[in-house]
């Protein structure tokens, strides 16, 4: 079907094989271990908080409802509407809740049993939940397919909003035009391609290109010549207690040199995870993204690892630096194993490369922690477009939520999911804005069913 609208086809029923089955039981039961061991968990926000654990300054029970409270908005919020509505499983459907199932164990052999537990609930209690819910008068997870247009047409600007906050409102015009003229000439030569793919690409080029030059540009005026007050020669102040030419010692340095080793004494660990994960991934059963868990429910598994390579490039710096401050890594590495896994020609070869590859970035952690801080504005550029990002798909999920409410429930849906988020937003946002929607369009759903059984709602017809 060409892109110009894209609606997947009914959503899977979610019904896995026995092979697909144990390896997500088996995946799930290692990252509830792993969170155990306190050598990685998948909320980035839970993270930081982990060093004082892993020291023994905060107890079990604290640091599991600092990560309940993280991560249950998104798992009910974003991460279940989004398995249910595409037929593709995610990482918050999977992971957060290992996240807490891991540290809440207290005993290390309880954590794989409650993390295989939860697998098994996925795999197994998902296909009811699905076709029940196909079944109602008011099949709302259909209608949830139509927040896919939103998501997937959106998110390919992001790398205009980071250019834009990072760089000005020129070069972001100047970056959206070039992006929009590239969906343009896609949609007309290949349409059907996601055109988003090459767009996204030459706006984190252009990015990527932006923040070198300015690095490019403040060393070659920091090997400029000195001016006269810097001259040799020139007076200096005495550090009282430090001799003339001894360096000063650096905390932070010694603090990430220590977690950096933390995390290589169990590098088996991590490489036994990035092949469990990998071959997931490959069985193609698993969507790293909001857009790519779109993409890969339509089989266009070349154009989602075009997507998730191009998203790690905003998320690699902070897991990188938390990493090393906090002696914790990230469950799925710095992302890059999903375009692998998506590219590899079955499993057995995506868990080799996935083993090789989180081996890799766990052994460089320490040179990217260096290399980060010599590139400034490519370490900011990460940020702002981990920002655009987030910015991007708040509404791009906001949109796609207001369309699903259309066409399930017309001006009575519109009104209820519109509602909820509004309602949601002046209580203070107890629900995250990018799963407040998919949430209203869930519980939007169940009152429209009900207010049917009331015989007080017809279903709209198709």
């Amino acid at each position: 079907m060409p892109y110009a609208l894209y609606t997947p086809a009914a959503a899977d029923k979610l019904d896995f094989s026995p092979a697909q089955s144990l390896t997500v039981i088996a995946l799930c039961a290692l990252t509830a271990l792993i969170s155990n061991m306190a050598l990685a968990v998948f909320n980035d926000g839970a993270r930081p908080f982990l060093l004082d654990f892993i020291r023994g300054n905060t107890r079990r029970g604290e640091m599991t409802a600092v990560s309940f409270g993280l991560s249950a908005g998104f798992v009910f919020g974003l991460g279940a509407p989004m398995a249910l509505s595409t037929g593709v499983l995610n990482p918050w459907l999977l992971f957060l809740p290992t996240d807490i199932l891991g540290l809440l164990a207290p005993r290390r052999w309880l954590a794989p049993i409650l993390g295989g537990a939860w697998g098994a609930v996925v795999v197994f209690g998902l296909s009811g939940a699905n076709n029940a819910a196909h079944d109602l008068p008011v099949d709302f997870l259909t209608a949830m397919q139509e927040m896919a247009t939103p998501i997937l047409f959106l998110f390919l600007l992001f790398p205009v909003i980071a250019i834009a906050s990072q760089f000005g409102r020129v070069r972001g015009a100047v970056t959206f035009t070039v992006e929009i003229t590239i969906v343009v000439i896609s949609m007309k030569v290949w349409p059907d391609q996601f055109p988003g793919a090459l767009a996204m690409a030459a706006g984190v080029l252009m990015l990527l290109g932006f923040a070198l030059a300015k690095d490019l540009r403040a060393r070659r005026a920091a090997a400029a010549p000195p001016r006269p007050a810097d001259a040799p020669g020139a007076a200096r102040i005495p550090v009282e207690g430090k001799a003339d030419d001894e360096p000063a010692a650096d905390p932070m340095a010694s603090l990430f040199g220590a977690n950096a080793e933390r995390l290589r004494r169990h590098l088996p660990w991590f490489a036994l995870l990035g092949a469990v994960l990998a071959a997931v991934v490959n069985m193609h059963i698993f969507g790293g993204g909001e857009a790519t868990s779109f993409l890969v429910a339509k089989g266009d598994y070349g154009e989602a690892a075009q997507v998730d390579f191009y998203r790690a490039f905003g998320f690699l710096p902070l897991i990188a630096t938390t990493a090393l401050a906090s002696g914790a890594y990230q469950i799925v590495g710095f992302t890059f194993v999903y375009p692998l896994a998506y590219l590899a020609p079955n499993a057995a070869v995506a868990a080799v490369g996935g083993a090789v590859l989180f081996t890799v970035e766990v052994l460089a952690l320490s040179y990217i922690g260096k290399g980060l801080t010599m590139l400034p504005s490519i370490r900011d550029a990460s940020d702002h477009l981990r920002s655009a990002i987030g910015k991007t798909l708040e509404i791009a999920i906001l949109f796609g939520a207001i369309a699903a409410a259309a066409k399930m429930g017309g001006g009575l849906g519109i009104t209820l999911v519109g509602g909820l988020y509004l309602l949601n937003e002046s209580i203070g946002r107890p629900i995250v804005r990018l799963a407040a929607g998919p949430a209203a369009v869930v519980v939007a759903g169940i009152v429209l069913n009900v207010l049917h059984w009331l015989d007080l709602f017809t279903p709209l017809k198709g």
